[in-house]
C-alpha cells in the first residue's frame, strides 16, 4: 500500500500521525509535513502493532494495507472492527483478502453499510 500511495499522498499525507509500514525492505524513517512519519518495520506484524500501540497511547490503532497484513491481523485476533470498501470493478488479479485465514471461522457482525454508485462501504465488528 505504501508503494502505491507515496506519490499521490505527496508532501503532506492524510494521516497526520505515525505510520508503521510492514515490509521486507529496511529503510530509514520518512518524516513528512503535517505530523506523518513512516517507520518501516521488518520484524513482522506483532512488532509493528507494538510500536503503533506505544505511539497511540490511549488512542486507537488503525490497520490499513494489503491483504497479507489484514489476514495476519485477523488470524491473530488483533482486529476489533473491519472496514471493506468495494469498487464495482473486477481486475482479475491480486491477493484475495480472506483466502489465507486458516483456523477457526471468524464471525463478523455488520455495523454499517454505505452504498453509492462508485463504492460500497461495509463496516463489521469482529466477534470475540
Amino acid at each position: 500500500m505504501f508503494d502505491l500511495g507515496e506519490s499521490p499522498w505527496g508532501d503532506e499525507p492524510p494521516f497526520h500521525a505515525p505510520v508503521f509500514v510492514v515490509t521486507h525492505e529496511a529503510r530509514e524513517t520518512l518524516d513528512k509535513q503535517g505530523g506523518t512519519s513512516f517507520t518501516f518495520v521488518t520484524e513482522g506484524i506483532e512488532n509493528a502493532l507494538a510500536q503503533a500501540r506505544a505511539a497511540a497511547g490511549d488512542g486507537d490503532v488503525s490497520v490499513a494495507g494489503g491483504a497479507s497484513v489484514v489476514q495476519q491481523c485477523l488470524a491473530a485476533g488483533h482486529l476489533d472492527e473491519l472496514q471493506v470498501h468495494i469498487v464495482p470493478l473486477l481486475i482479475g488479479g491480486g491477493v484475495r483478502l480472506f483466502e489465507q485465514l486458516g483456523g477457526d471461522p471468524i464471525g463478523l457482525e455488520r455495523i454499517r453499510v454505505v452504498d453509492s454508485p462508485a463504492v460500497t462501504h461495509l463496516k463489521f465488528r469482529v466477534a470475540p
